[in-house]
């Protein structure tokens, strides 16, 4: 009796998921075959859930347009070097402040936290006029060192009790076979704390993917946009090419569905790991 209950619950559970999966999963479905569609069929009085008339022009007229082949390399500029400032920052300040004792290590814990609570728009104004002060207005490097500015907070929180956990003895066999503070580092902690690390590459990097709010506002040239900021450029007068915002989305979100499906058990362990309480 209590194994067919305990079988009936997996089994509720287990359609409980499957909903709660196409309930978050459907937009994904209907942003991709949208993209589809011809004019026609996108616009038409008759709702289809899957085109009936296979088209790739909605891709085709975003591929070919020189305009989105720059907003796309800006994105991928954003995001990389918004990856490579957080860990060149991000992780040495884990190491440090989960390996040695650091005074007033709490009220800096309490800060980073309270950072990640901040709106973008809060931080805009000074940014700006630091940024202007500093001749960074206008390229590429002022909207990741924003981006990062909040995911080094977020990366420290997370790696260091990755760090914290690896033991001491570690530090000493290392130092015993010749390793010095900074080889030890990469060649014994880095690859020790792998997890964390690839949680905050696949985090800090979407985070310089999906920014809109900071590269609109230090970079105002239209050459000097992401994908994010080019998107209103199927609305005109005439009318909204939906197929075509679509592909452009489709092509938006890729990067982010490709890098959850193949990193996910690093990210939900990485993220496991440092919400660990000490």
């Amino acid at each position: 009796m209590e194994g067919t209950i305990s079988r009936n619950k997996k089994i509720l559970f287990a359609v409980i998921a499957v909903l709660i999966a196409i309930l978050f999963l459907f937009p994904i479905y209907w942003l991709v075959q949208l993209s589809f569609k011809p004019d026609m069929e996108a616009f038409g009085r008759v709702l289809t859930y899957y085109p009936h008339t296979f088209t790739f022009h909605p891709w085709q007229e975003n591929l070919n347009d020189p305009v989105f082949m720059v907003s796309l390399r800006n994105s991928f500029i954003n995001a990389f070097l918004t990856m490579g400032i957080t860990l060149l920052l991000g992780v040495p300040a884990a190491y440090g402040m989960g390996r040695y004792k650091v005074r007033g290590i709490n009220l800096f814990l309490l800060v980073f936290l309270v950072s990640q609570m901040l709106p973008a728009s809060l931080t805009l104004t000074p940014l700006y006029l630091i940024f202007s002060r500093a001749g960074l207005l206008g390229t590429h490097i002022s909207s990741p060192i924003a981006i990062a500015a909040g995911s080094i907070p977020f990366a420290i929180i997370t790696l260091r009790p990755f760090f914290r956990s690896i033991p001491v003895t570690l530090d000493e066999a290392a130092r015993l076979d010749g390793c010095g503070p900074l080889r030890s580092f990469f060649l014994v902690m880095v690859p020790a704390v792998k997890t964390g690390i690839i949680t905050i590459v696949v985090i800090s990097f979407l985070n310089g993917w999906n920014d809109l709010v900071f590269s609109m506002t230090f970079n105002v040239g239209a050459s000097m946009r992401p994908l994010t900021a080019n998107i209103y450029k199927f609305q005109s007068a005439y009318g909204t090419k939906w197929n075509c915002i679509m592909a452009y989305g489709t092509i938006l979100v890729l990067p982010v569905v490709i890098l959850f499906i193949f990193m996910q058990k690093y990210i939900v362990g990485g993220l496991t790991a440092g919400a660990v309480k000490e």
